[in-house]
């Protein structure tokens, strides 16, 4: 006969009284004694806690919530406690589930979140600002929509919060670009109340679905002395031509309400010499260019850094291709690679990067290959040891690399350096670039003039080539933006007298002298432009003597200082000494490198104040068009081929979106721009190995 209950209290759980019939426990019972072994008890899962066990009128084992009296299936073979854990979690009658809405919980600091760090807070259910969370995770970590209907992140979001309710990826494209919009606001409130100009970088991008992205980033400084970068539209465009250009940089400024126009710095494309001219012709009219657009042309330093290095590498190329060579042969199979790594272990090489293969066209990934294959000379030639086809391979291209190879390889590296170099630090959007662009020139001018001095001939001939290329663009001042000799004249640090001692020493000194004077001349003309009218000073002088009763003391205060200030300048005269000329007469600060140039401004602006506007606006200019460029890694990511199908308004809500909520610093602005660069490099180097093995195909085949 059983003893088996028809109910049994979440809190009382005999082992033997539902599973177990009397014979079978006596059994067992006895087998114990005879052993002299106790049996282990088996352990009893929490949530019985907050269930109770019955037996329904169909003589079914149930589980009843205690809270809501909910039945569930309770079988431990078939069913598990699995779902009894999920229910505890989100029953509503549970009393620690239920939370006053009126009443936080408390948070503690948590790093890495904006707004957790450092010190305590009250978080409530909000199921809106949950939506919003989501839909900036969407953005910034570039997941496609589905992802909210994913079974993993539905099972996580059960557990973790269970009252929130899940959107549809429909329903999250939707708060994406309203998040897209919440932002432009905040974006265009923040350019009105701003009142310096705007310097503008553009660049071009065709995506996997053959559309043609045209990326205008804003760059300027705010109220706070804080530079910004901004990417204002991700828009396609129907051409490459320069007009078109120009009317989509012209619509999407009208859009943007923004009539001040400083520079815009773009490539040697000479589209966008016809795009610079007409915007030139369409905003002078309006007063919203600087000496009538005298200086809104910038050409990016960085592809001029990038025109003279190929330009180079173009006379040492038969030692590069030597080791391309190698390199491309240990890599193009697993089995080859997986020995040549032995090679590494047997030579005792430490060196934690592998070979890379470079992309003929980007200089700097020919840099990033040679840098990593010099370390590993010695494991080549064992390599060639063990694999009779390698040098045999290579002597039918380019030939083996000898040991003179790899010392011109070496000396082209550490010169490449420099260059690598360069390009990262005028790269940068999180900083100020624009005063160190005549330090940088001097850096490659010095390079150069020193390579030219090498005693191997081929780094003589390379260097030569070389500064022909930088004489065409950097060689005489007229062809170049005088506004980055302005930018090193407003560095506190080098002022006129470090730039008239580089000059003398670059060139002559009768050229030096030429180019000091054409810079003074430039320099107070673009003084004068920001000078307060003479209309607007006597205004501010002229001031009535007559106050009423009723005015507050403050008032009154400044009016008798106005009184004064016209007084003084009645008996000693106008002080003729400008702002300029006081800030060129003071000492220069000390070289260090952590100098923060804009504190400096901002902290000496009152002393300053429209030198100080002045400086707000040349040193917000970028010497390079990067900012645009890495907007393209990330409609790469974006537009991938599982993606392809977003429409062109979506992906411009999503790059500018991402833009504009991610945090970003200096420190991290030169790691991210290696990867970025690494990154374009991939993409590139994955694209060209499809297109030589499609041509072998097609030269084994006769076809693709």
């Amino acid at each position: 006969m059983s003893t088996e209950p028809t109910s049994i209290e979440g809190s009382v759980t005999p082992p033997t009284s539902i599973d177990s019939e009397n014979s079978g426990v006596g059994a067992s019972s006895q087998a114990n004694v005879t052993t002299g072994k106790r049996k282990a008890t088996p352990q009893r899962s929490e949530v019985w806690s907050h269930f109770t066990k019955i037996i329904n009128s169909e003589g079914a084992s149930k589980a009843k919530c205690n809270y809501c009296q909910k039945e569930f299936c309770c079988d431990v073979k078939k069913n598990g406690t699995g779902s009894l854990k999920y229910h505890i979690g989100s029953c509503k009658k549970n009393p620690s589930n239920v939370v006053d809405p009126s009443q936080g919980q408390l948070v503690l600091p948590r790093k890495g979140v904006e707004g957790g760090e450092g010190h305590l807070s009250t978080w409530r259910f909000d199921q809106e600002a949950c939506r919003k969370g989501l839909a900036q995770m969407i953005v910034i970590d570039e997941l496609p929509f589905k992802f909210v209907e994913s079974e993993g992140f539905k099972k996580f979001m059960f557990v973790a919060c269970p009252r929130f309710h899940i959107p549809s990826r429909t329903t999250m494209t939707r708060d994406v670009y309203q998040l897209y919009l919440d932002e432009r606001v905040k974006i265009k409130q923040l350019l009105r109340s701003s009142c310096s100009r705007v310097c503008l970088t553009t660049d071009t991008w065709t995506s996997l679905q053959r559309v043609n992205y045209l990326c205008i980033t804003a760059h300027f400084i705010d109220n706070d002395w804080k530079l910004n970068k901004k990417i204002l539209n991700f828009c396609p465009i129907s051409s490459h031509k320069g007009e078109s250009i120009g009317m989509v940089i012209e619509k999407c400024l009208l859009n943007w309400g923004i009539d001040k126009l400083f520079t815009v710095t773009v490539d040697n494309a000479s589209s966008n010499d016809v795009a610079i001219g007409y915007l030139r012709k369409k905003f002078n009219p309006r007063g919203g260019l600087v000496q009538n657009g005298k200086y809104l042309h910038m050409r990016c330093m960085a592809h001029i850094v990038n025109l003279i290095v190929v330009e180079g590498l173009k006379e040492m190329n038969k030692s590069v291709e030597r080791v391309r060579g190698a390199v491309r042969y240990v890599r193009q199979s697993p089995a080859r690679l997986q020995k040549f790594k032995e090679c590494v272990v047997v030579e005792k090489i430490e060196c934690k990067k592998m070979l890379c293969l470079d992309v003929c066209i980007r200089w700097n990934s020919t840099y990033l290959m040679l840098d990593t294959a010099q370390n590993f000379e010695r494991a080549f030639e064992r390599f060639e040891e063990q694999d009779t086809n390698f040098r045999a391979e290579l002597e039918r291209g380019e030939g083996w690399p000898s040991v003179d190879d790899w010392t011109n390889v070496r000396d082209l590296r550490d010169f490449l350096e420099h260059f690598y170099e360069v390009t990262l630090r005028i790269s940068g959007t999180s900083y100020v670039t624009s005063n160190n662009f005549f330090d940088e020139l001097s850096e490659i001018d010095i390079l150069l003039r020193d390579a030219q001095l090498n005693s191997n001939f081929d780094f003589n001939v390379m260097a030569i080539k070389m500064k022909e290329k930088y004489d065409k663009y950097w060689g005489d001042i007229d062809k170049m933006n005088l506004l980055m000799f302005v930018a090193c004249v407003l560095d506190p640090r080098q002022k006129l007298k470090y730039l008239e001692f580089a000059l003398s020493e670059m060139s002559s000194s009768e050229k030096a002298s030429e180019m000091m004077q054409k810079l003074k001349e430039s320099l107070y003309e673009l003084f004068d432009e920001y000078k307060p009218s003479l209309h607007s000073t006597c205004s501010q002088l002229s001031v009535s003597t007559h106050v009423s009763l009723g005015e507050p003391q403050q008032k009154m205060k400044r009016r008798m200082q106005a009184l004064y200030k016209k007084r003084e300048l009645e008996i000693c005269g106008e002080d003729k000494t400008s702002e300029l000329d006081k800030y060129l007469a003071e000492a220069n600060e000390e070289f260090v490198e952590d100098f923060d140039i804009l504190l400096w401004w901002k902290v000496n602006s009152p002393r300053f104040p429209t030198l100080s506007k002045m400086a707000r606006d040349v040193l917000a200019i970028p010497v390079s068009t990067v900012a645009s460029e890495s907007a393209f890694s990330t409609g790469g990511r974006v537009l991938d081929q599982y993606r392809s199908s977003l429409t062109p308004k979506i992906v411009q809500a999503l790059v500018c979106t991402q833009d504009w909520i991610r945090k970003s610093s200096s420190q991290e602005d030169i790691k991210k721009i290696e990867e970025q660069i690494q990154e374009l490099d991939k993409i590139e180097n994955d694209l060209m190995q499809k297109e030589i093995f499609w041509r072998e195909d097609m030269d084994t085949n006769g076809k693709y």
